[in-house]
């Protein structure tokens, strides 16, 4: 049973209207890759509400002291989610897009080399974080996340995604915290 599945209500089936809201874009960016596409999903609010309410539902009963949301579809996401958990909301963003001092870190992606940065006093010592992204494909952007959470002395409580690319699996890149997915291709 998926997350979404469990959230049923007035004869909704979540899992299959969110999931109907996600377009297939091939060879995107590079051939050879089927880019999932959310913007038709963010474009309809009972499809977002659903979404965010899957994803705060994952948190309930949990103190979260922040939702570090990474760049850019992780801001919708995480902004959102954030105000949902009363917490904080942490951007990483790409390296140079962040107007103080930042810490930094390089990371792999699946066809790309990258680096994420922090506001170096973003996170308080000892923070319980989430860290969110609306796709998990090899784990490296998320794991990169993670790094930069560890760096400021936080620790990540757990992992959010609206999707999960199982065959990539970049869910054991982030074990043994909990990885809580929405759905699964």
């Amino acid at each position: 049973m998926t997350l979404l599945s469990t959230l049923s209500t007035s004869g909704l089936d979540p899992e299959r209207y969110v999931r109907d809201l996600v377009r297939d874009i091939p060879d995107f960016p590079l051939p050879g890759i089927l880019f999932r596409d959310i913007t038709p999903l963010l474009a309809d609010p009972k499809g977002f509400h659903v979404v965010l309410d899957s994803l705060a539902h994952c948190f309930m009963g949990e103190h979260v002291d922040a939702v570090v949301g990474v760049e850019s579809r992780g801001f919708i996401f995480g902004g959102a989610l954030a105000a949902r958990l009363n917490a904080s909301f942490v951007p990483v963003r790409k390296a140079g897009k962040l107007p103080r001092r930042t810490d930094r870190v390089a990371y792999s992606l699946e066809y790309a080399e990258a680096e994420l940065e922090m506001h170096s006093d973003a996170l308080a010592e000892g923070a319980r974080v989430v860290v969110v992204d609306d796709l998990l494909a090899t784990g490296g952007t998320a794991e990169a996340a993670r790094e930069l959470v560890h760096g400021q002395g936080a620790f990540v409580a757990a992992f959010a995604f609206v999707i999960e690319l199982d065959e990539l699996r970049g869910r054991d890149r982030l074990l043994p915290l909990p990885v809580f997915s929405l759905l699964h291709y």
